[in-house]
C-alpha cells in the first residue's frame, strides 16, 4: 500500500495548488477574452482599420495567454525560469531571422494607425502609381492604370514619400497652350475663356479657385499661356482631356495657330 500513501501525499501536497491553478487559469482566460473585446470596441470607435483591429486583438490575447499559462505553471511548482529563458532566446532568434518581415509589419501598423492613405485612394509611392486595393499587415496591394496588381512591402512604403492624389476633394489642372507670335493675344484669351465657360465640371466662382489665364513665356517659336482651372478630384482627367481637345478646336475656329518647331535649311552649291 506504499503507492496509496504516496498518492495521498501527492494529492494533499499538490491538490489544493492544482485546483487553485485551474481556477486562476479559468478566471484569467475569461478576463483576457473580456479585455480583448473591450480593446476591439475601443479601436472600432477610433475608426481603426479592421485588419489592424483583428491583428492587435489576436497578438495581445496570445501574449497574455502565454503569460497566464507560465504563471499558472509556477503556481503548481513547475520551474519556469529555464522555460522563459528558452522562450526569450527563441524570440530573439526569430526576430533576427525575420528582420525584413518585422520591418514590413511595423510599417503596416504605422500605415493603418496614421492613415496616410486608405483603400480606394490613388497614390504614387516607391515609383508606383495606382489605386490602393487593400492594406495588409505586411504588404499593400496597388492596382495600376493598366490593371496590374503590385504588392508593395509596407516597410519602405511607410518610410518613403507618398503622394496621395485622392486626399483632397479638389485639384488644380495646370496646362500650357502656345500661340504664334503673329496671333492676337486677346483673341486667344477669349477663346480659352469660352472653352472654360462651356465646361460645368470646372469651378468658376469659388473664391481662391477662379480660373487663371496668363502669359507665362515668350518662347522660341510661341507665346505660351498658363491655364489653371480647379475641379473635383474625380473630374481631374476628364477636365484635362476636355481642355486640350476643345482649346485646339476653339483656336482653329478663331484662326489662331498653334506653332510647332521649324527649321530653315539653306543649301549652298559647292563651286
Amino acid at each position: 500500500m506504499d503507492w496509496m500513501s504516496k498518492l495521498e501525499s501527492v494529492a494533499v501536497t499538490y491538490g489544493p495548488k492544482a485546483l487553485l491553478a485551474l481556477l486562476v487559469l479559468w478566471i484569467g482566460w475569461k478576463l483576457i477574452g473580456v479585455l480583448v473585446s473591450v480593446l476591439d470596441k475601443g479601436l472600432e470607435k477610433s475608426n481603426t482599420e479592421v485588419t489592424l483591429r483583428k491583428f492587435l486583438g489576436s497578438l495581445i490575447g496570445s501574449i497574455l495567454k502565454v503569460m497566464l499559462i507560465i504563471s499558472v505553471a509556477s503556481m503548481i511548482g513547475v520551474q519556469t525560469t529555464s522555460f522563459v529563458a528558452v522562450l526569450g532566446a527563441a524570440g530573439l532568434a526569430v526576430g533576427l531571422a525575420l528582420q525584413g518581415s518585422l520591418s514590413n509589419f511595423a510599417g503596416g501598423v504605422l500605415i493603418l494607425l496614421f492613415k496616410p492613405f486608405k483603400a480606394g485612394d490613388v497614390i504614387e509611392a516607391q515609383g508606383i502609381l495606382g489605386k490602393v486595393k487593400d492594406i495588409q499587415i505586411f504588404t499593400t496591394r496597388i492596382v495600376t492604370g493598366d490593371n496590374k496588381l503590385i504588392f508593395v512591402p509596407n516597410g519602405p512604403l511607410a518610410n518613403g514619400n507618398i503622394i496621395n492624389y485622392s486626399a483632397q476633394s479638389h485639384r488644380r489642372v495646370d496646362m500650357v497652350f502656345g500661340i504664334g507670335y503673329g496671333d492676337s493675344i486677346d483673341k486667344a484669351r477669349d477663346a480659352i475663356h469660352q472653352v472654360i465657360a462651356g465646361n460645368d465640371m470646372i469651378i468658376k466662382d469659388e473664391e481662391g479657385r477662379e480660373p487663371l489665364i496668363a502669359i507665362s513665356a515668350l518662347a522660341d517659336s510661341s507665346v505660351n499661356f498658363n491655364v489653371r482651372v480647379w475641379t473635383s478630384t474625380d473630374n481631374y482627367w476628364p477636365v484635362f482631356y476636355y481642355m486640350h481637345e476643345h482649346i485646339k478646336k476653339s483656336f482653329d475656329a478663331n484662326g489662331i495657330s498653334i506653332p510647332f518647331p521649324q527649321r530653315d535649311v539653306h543649301l549652298h552649291q559647292a563651286s
